[in-house]
């Protein structure tokens, strides 16, 4: 890798953790980091000046305001603002700064509500948006194509990846923010504690979702930077779905627990499929290898030492 500075922003999250440990452990660049104490990424001028001070070779934007449903549907001006506002800042920042390299870690809930399965790159902008995570998706859009413009226009390398959904260590289990993966471990968890004779989980248990381990994210993401030209908008996927019902079930074994699951129908619980198209990755010769069993077993082992440690995000 031709890289000798890389500056993640959002390295204390689930994704940007795990893009720091693959950079640790695969390479030997001099990897930049700044925490929300010393760098609001929201505040533009803040963020110019320290692109210009570090002046890192590429830029890697794991950073962003996230959440689950209930949260994204109660504040979803929030989401709006913090994420255009963190994007911007640091997109022009990169620009401005003369950083040539640039990865935007998106999201798989910009794509439209009836792409056809599994999705491809192009589906982009070509329907509507789940309404429960509209405000989320539409600043992720605009960031791709803010990467996409500045490639064009400025002949840079700003290009988005798009990654089924994470799970893994340093996942948030707030009740308010966390996604369907750490929302389930941690119910199950404290039912297992509380010898509760079940768990109720949100909607039917029939929406499928495709389940990417963090640290083979990261590995895709090491990829993408040896290549050259790499496109502009790549799948990161494993190319196979569960049923949260499913799911549930396999945590509930993985875990332990003896009691049982139940649905509440009328709460929400987003599109029946996202499952991506990662031909373009895999074509480039990365694919994933922790399987879905594999990664949630060790992401509970982090979960319980994180909550031993006081460091798991509650």
């Amino acid at each position: 890798m031709d890289y000798s500075k890389i500056y993640v922003a959002g390295h204390n999250g689930l994704a940007g953790g795990a893009i720091v440990r693959a950079l640790f452990k695969e390479t030997k660049v001099d990897i930049i980091t700044a925490n929300r104490g010393d760098l609001d990424l929201e505040v533009q001028i803040d963020t110019f000046n320290f692109l210009k001070e570090t002046q890192p070779d590429v830029v890697i934007i794991a950073a962003a305001k996230v959440g689950g449903i209930q949260s994204n549907i109660e504040y979803g001006a929030e989401f709006l603002y913090r994420n255009l506002a963190i994007g911007t800042n640091l997109i022009h920042g990169a620009y401005l700064a003369g950083v040539k390299r640039l990865i935007y870690l998106s999201s798989n809930c910009v794509y439209p509500i009836d792409s056809t399965i599994p999705i491809n790159e192009e589906c982009l902008l070509t329907g509507g948006l789940q309404s429960t995570n509209e405000s989320y998706a539409l600043a992720k859009i605009s960031m791709m194509k803010m990467c996409e413009e500045y490639s064009v226009q400025y002949g840079l390398t700003y290009h988005s990846i798009l990654p089924a959904s994470l799970y893994g260590p340093g996942d948030n289990y707030n009740v308010q923010d966390s996604h369907v993966m750490a929302a389930i471990i941690r119910k199950i968890h404290e039912a297992r504690s509380s010898n509760s004779q079940f768990v109720t989980l949100w909607g039917t248990g029939n929406p499928r979702r495709e389940f990417l381990y963090v640290d083979d994210m990261a590995s895709a993401c090491l990829r993408l930077l040896e290549i050259e030209n790499p496109p502009l908008r790549v799948n990161f996927g494993v190319n196979t779905e569960i049923s949260i019902k499913d799911l549930a079930n396999l945590i509930k074994d993985t875990l332990g627990y003896l009691g049982s699951i139940k649905f509440d129908e009328s709460k929400p619980e987003g599109v029946q499929s996202k499952l991506l198209d990662s031909t373009k990755i895999r074509q480039l010769g990365w694919m994933a290898k922790v399987s879905l069993k594999e990664g949630i077993g060790l992401t509970y082992k982090n979960y319980k030492q994180g909550i031993l440690d006081k460091t798991i995000r509650l």
